[in-house]
């Protein structure tokens, strides 16, 4: 249990540092003056500042298909729309490269005993860890979002201090809006992920107590919260990428 839990808060702690540094960040946006002499023209139609669609993968392997730019207008999804969500989020090829990652992670420090080590053995940790991804997308963006009647996207806040910006993606875990888009508590995320984890004691055979269980919530949902600063703080980070390119000097 004890080696599962460390697991867990070296994934938040490394993911959360990322994001509190993505947090600093501070973009500008410089407009240019217009000329109040030149004559009077159909302005052409400039498309510079068009919102730009939203990437579909963060650092080109975080799958980021229920992030939203912005709350207005509201527009709520179909049961459907929720379930394209959950499946594009759960079989996106970043989301194997993930569960790759932690289960060679979960191997290397022997976290379930009973899978074994080895090829076999891999096998065993990348279908739990894989397993575990599919389930939780499901049941918190698509299954209970479903039944509860709630939204399982997540708003960009995108103005405002760094420090509510970072409060404000914190908070989405325990607070969502619902079809209507009234705010409610995030039932979805919340019993979602414990209904997830439950589901995930058929085949993590080492680790069946209430404390693993507990554990193991606490985990998932901090994992969760880390990466909803990371969508919030992302245009951001593409933009200070953006300027350091443009900043490089070009080869002759």
């Amino acid at each position: 249990m004890a080696t599962r839990e460390v697991l867990g808060a070296y994934r938040i702690f490394f993911v959360s540092v990322a994001c509190l540094l993505y947090a600093s960040l501070s973009p500008c946006q410089v407009t240019s003056p217009v000329d109040s002499a030149a004559p009077a023209v159909t302005p052409a139609v400039d498309n510079s500042n068009a919102p730009k669609p939203e990437s579909k993968r963060l650092f080109g392997v975080v799958p980021n298909y229920r992030t939203s730019p912005s709350l207005n207008p509201y527009v709520p999804l179909t049961t459907s729309e929720k379930f394209k969500v959950a499946s594009e989020d759960a079989f996106d090829r970043g989301t194997v490269v993930l569960a790759a990652l932690f289960a060679g992670q979960s191997q290397l420090t022997n976290s379930n005993q009973a899978f074994g080590q080895g090829g076999l053995g891999f096998g065993r940790y990348f279908g739990a860890a894989y397993g575990d991804f599919v389930i939780g997308d499901f049941m918190t963006e698509g299954i209970f979002p479903t039944l509860l009647h709630q939204d399982p996207r997540y708003f960009r806040r995108g103005t405002g201090s760094k420090w509510s910006r970072l409060g404000y993606a914190a908070g989405q875990i325990f607070w969502t809006h619902c079809d209507s888009g009234r705010p409610q508590f995030n039932y979805s995320e919340v019993v979602g992920n414990s209904v997830a984890v439950a589901i995930s004691n058929a085949y993590y055979v080492d680790n069946r107590n209430a404390a693993d269980a507990v554990g193991k919530l606490g985990t998932q949902l901090g994992v969760d919260m880390a990466s909803n600063i990371l969508k919030e703080f992302w245009p951001d980070l593409e933009r200070k990428f953006a300027r350091k390119h443009n900043r490089e000097p070009k080869a002759d």
